[in-house]
């Protein structure tokens, strides 16, 4: 095979692995790329070899499918290229750059697959920056992969499916899990009920979580507004708004998390077309049914290109594997042709089954009214709420990325990936525009960091390979 024929898959998490696995079966050997040491992604998140826990304590219900992903990926290991502990943190010009063991090279590619997953959408408040105040999936890798909780009393804020789960999660390993506290309402849920019922089994499963939590003495709240957190060194305790007002909970340990978004870095830096989702509240970059983006032989699966979770992730990947051999011109013969019809329409369903979920766990749409000046919105930048606020009626900026170059949000290791959103939520809020109004931060190189001593030999490679 023509090395200008061999794929590049970046991201081993459910829809890399199955993307790989259909290029596989049509005599294609993909290079696949991926940040973590071993695969599945951060739902399906691997412990060190040595991690002696079983697949039904670490994933639950999705044992099964965690460990049909897993074993998919090892019957492949001698048949693909696959580069773990790799970060992809630039791309220009039909090539990747990556950085593996403290060494920058680049990997050329004609067809690219894009299956970068999703992180923590995160809505700050005040004192969320004392240690032991941890993102809903920070607090699932301290479990999956280092066996640990984030503290011995725990409570989980936000609102979303993730929620839950994770505090299950935690409550099963045998953690104290004081609460969860919930944004959403029960009128959210009850109006979102006909939606979730596309997918009973689905459902099942979370009304299950809260029963089990339930059941197992956690305490369940909704409509609560989290107000600030306890503790000057450490975490000692939370103070929420509910119905009754003002309540207080001792704890060491915070997990907070408003559901996902989606890691879009690296489409943006390859020039993907980006359009406003409505549904997610987010920028995702456009494609069509099957995965293909605005860019010839860039192709987009799984939550990194739009939240729709693990199962359509898997068949989002095996779908963008199937467009890409259909458009380099190899034959698929019937069934995978079939199979291509069959996957779009699983993933429509699910996309119908996602409108429940959003409707059942809104974003809070008073977050920005009740963000005090005060609060930290960027951390790296240590930019606050007030100073988004004053810039923008000082300078008349109403677009985020002016709102940047002149409060420095977003300029922080994070890249924005974290604060993003709350900022141009407050943007938003004080110039009477609506979140799309205001636009998206741009992305640029490098996605992540990078260790500043490659900084000279990289400029000087490029140099080198321009003249």
């Amino acid at each position: 095979m023509s090395a200008a024929l061999q794929p590049v898959i970046v991201g081993a998490g459910p829809a890399g692995i199955r993307a790989a696995q259909t290029l596989l079966r049509h005599g294609l050997r993909p290079l696949l790329i991926d940040e973590a040491a071993r695969a599945g992604g951060q739902i399906y998140r691997q412990p060190p070899a040595h991690f002696q826990r079983s697949k039904e304590s670490l994933y639950g219900f999705e044992a099964a499918r965690a460990d049909a992903v897993h074993q998919a990926m090892n019957g492949m290991l001698n048949s693909v290229d696959y580069r773990p502990n790799t970060l992809v943190w630039n791309a220009e010009a039909g090539r990747l750059d990556v950085l593996q063991q403290s060494r920058t090279s680049t990997v050329p590619y004609a067809q690219l697959i894009v299956a970068t997953g999703a992180t923590d959408r995160v809505l700050p408040f005040s004192g969320w920056t004392t240690p032991g105040v941890y993102s809903l999936g920070g607090a699932q890798v301290a479990l999956k992969f280092q066996g640990c909780a984030i503290g011995s009393r725990v409570v989980f804020m936000g609102t979303g499916p993730l929620l839950y789960l994770v505090a299950y999660q935690y409550a099963k390993a045998g953690a104290d899990v004081v609460a969860v506290l919930d944004s959403a309402t029960l009128g959210d849920q009850m109006a979102a009920l006909p939606a979730l019922l596309r997918q009973p089994a689905v459902l099942a499963k979370g009304l299950y979580y809260v029963a089990w939590l339930r059941a197992h003495g956690v305490r369940l709240q909704g409509a609560v507004r989290p107000v600030r957190v306890l503790g000057q060194t450490r975490v000692t305790g939370v103070v929420w708004h509910g119905a009754q007002g003002e309540q207080t909970l001792a704890c060491d340990a915070i997990g907070l998390g408003y559901g996902l978004r989606s890691e879009t870095q690296l489409a943006d830096i390859l020039g993907c077309r980006f359009h406003f989702d409505a549904l997610q509240a987010a920028w995702l970059p456009q494609r069509d049914a099957a995965g293909r983006s605005s860019v010839a032989g860039v192709y987009l699966a799984g939550d990194g290109a739009g939240i729709m979770g693990a199962d359509a992730a898997e068949w989002a990947g095996e779908r963008a594997a199937l467009a890409l051999l259909q458009d380099a011109r190899i034959s698929l013969g019937a069934a995978s042709r079939d199979r291509a019809a069959t996957l779009e329409r699983q993933l429509a369903r699910t996309q119908r089954f996602r409108v429940g979920l959003e409707r059942a766990f809104p974003l809070p749409t008073d977050w920005a009214a009740q963000a005090p000046d005060d609060l930290v919105i960027c951390r790296g930048e240590e930019v606050t709420a007030g100073d988004l606020r004053r810039t923008a009626k000082a300078t008349g900026a109403t677009e985020i990325n002016r709102l940047k170059a002149l409060s420095r949000v977003g300029m922080g290791r994070c890249q924005g990936r974290m604060c993003a959103h709350a900022a141009a939520e407050v943007l938003a809020h004080c110039s009477g525009q609506s979140v799309q109004q205001v636009g998206r931060l741009r992305g640029q190189a490098p996605i992540k960091p990078i260790p500043f001593a490659l900084v000279q030999p990289v400029a000087a490679i490029a140099q080198e390979e321009a003249a």
